[in-house]
């Protein structure tokens, strides 16, 4: 048939491959308006969304770090008690009850130390201050005698009361009276926080457990159970340790200060003792800091005598006292427990120098079922001994000995092995004319 008009242009633009060909751009030069692809909106959204989820986590999670933190405190104080709180329950005792029992005792013999201390510290404050001239006159006293000063005590006085450093101290301790007062409050409640879920952790234990190995597989139930029966033998291990050592600290201080005849020496010890151990690093120098300054106000002599004894009590307890009280508990290298102390304290202040150590001697503990070990070699650089050689056994003395005797005329040829003292030849060695 032949074409007619209307199908002469479709058979004239047909394509050879049997597809439509595109459409021609218009006659009249417009260009085409692109079309927004349909997922673009919807990814848009998406990213919208999703940053602003982002933004309102990190704004709660900033609004509640302290509760977090509360929390932790209060989970490692429950691995802590609950070692005791188990052995009364396995005797019938309900568990709020042994709880509560543990916490009685905690908190009876915080307030008599808090107490002891507050009047111990009152009682000192005050005769300080009694005998607070008899001292500046001596001081004075001395600065005149080495440096041929005419010191009065009353210029002195005068001075101080007209320094303008002391009229800006009173002007912002009066200002700061509603600041200490509103953290005082604020300890308080961070203090009852801590005690409510500490209590909870400790009395709902076994509850605990069983809800969080509720949500995992049964493989995965054994591993947590058995991470958490780590971490409770490791806290309450290394609180233990500590309060024993804590014991024997505040026992030996007690008795110096008794022999050196400085008022309060047993309330002393127990600052000692509690303060040295339970607060890392610095612990040591603010628990001697008190004592030395009651010791000197008996006799400056009395000072220097505490002083060294607490150094040297450090040096004792830091490598005999310590390493074999912890060696079952909170088994980790000193230098890993320092380090530990120190990210503890940059991530969360005092409270991670406080839980670093249980923290690190648990995560230690867990993963060692975990780590492969090999029987070691047996190879003297593993003793810190060189590996034998070529004089190995000859000092430095006789090796040098030995090289300055080495005459030049005997020194190997070039392309000779260097294997021979004093020229002597080596065995099935030859030398070239």
């Amino acid at each position: 048939m032949a074409p007619t008009d209307e199908t002469e242009p479709h058979a004239r633009h047909a394509s050879p491959f049997g597809t439509t060909p595109p459409d021609r751009p218009p006659a009249d030069g417009a260009v085409p308006v692109a079309r927004m692809p349909r997922w673009l909106p919807r990814a848009v959204v998406l990213v919208l969304s999703l940053y602003a989820a982002f933004q309102l986590g990190t704004w709660a999670f900033h609004q509640l770090t302290g509760l977090l933190i509360n929390i932790l405190i209060a989970f490692f104080l429950a691995l802590a008690i609950e070692p005791a709180v188990s052995w009364m329950a396995a005797r019938g005792m309900r568990r709020g009850l042994a709880t509560a029992l543990v916490f009685l005792a905690v908190m009876i013999a915080a307030a008599g130390f808090v107490t002891l201390l507050g009047s111990m510290l009152a009682g000192q404050i005050i005769k300080i201050v009694e005998d607070f001239p008899n001292y500046l006159d001596s001081v004075i006293n001395w600065i005149n005698a080495h440096f041929h000063t005419h010191l009065k005590r009353v210029d002195v006085q005068k001075g101080l009361l007209r320094s303008d450093w002391l009229r800006n101290y009173v002007q912002h301790s009066a200002t700061g009276v509603l600041d200490v007062s509103a953290q005082v409050l604020g300890g308080l409640f961070q203090l009852l926080t801590i005690t409510l879920f500490s209590f909870y952790f400790a009395a709902d234990g076994p509850r605990l457990r069983r809800t969080v190995c509720s949500v995992l597989p049964p493989a995965r139930q054994a591993e947590v159970l058995r991470a958490w029966e780590i971490a409770v033998d490791k806290t309450g291990g290394y609180l233990y340790s500590r309060g024993l050592m804590a014991l024997i600290s505040g026992i030996a201080h007690y008795i110096l200060l008794q022999i050196l005849g400085v008022p309060y020496a047993p309330v002393l010890g127990v600052w000692v003792g509690l303060v040295s151990q339970f607060i890392p690093t610095i612990g040591t120098y603010l628990a001697g800091a008190l004592p030395m300054l009651v010791a000197f106000t008996v006799d400056p002599w009395y000072a220097l005598w505490v002083l060294v004894f607490v150094v040297v009590y450090q040096q004792f307890e830091n490598y005999v006292l310590q390493p074999k009280l912890t060696a079952k508990t909170v088994d980790i290298h000193p230098a890993v427990a320092f380090g530990s102390v120190i990210a503890g304290t940059a991530l969360l202040g005092a409270v991670g120098a406080l839980i670093a150590i249980p923290a690190v001697a648990t995560l230690q503990a867990f993963l060692g079922a975990y780590v492969k070990r090999y029987a070691v070699t047996d190879d003297p650089r593993v003793h810190g001994h060189r590996r034998g050689g070529p004089g190995s056994g000859q000092g430095l003395l006789t090796r040098a000995r030995l090289l300055w005797a080495r005459r030049p005329e005997e020194a190997p040829l070039e392309g000779e092995p260097e294997g021979r003292l004093g020229g002597e030849p080596e065995v099935g060695s030859s030398r070239q004319a």
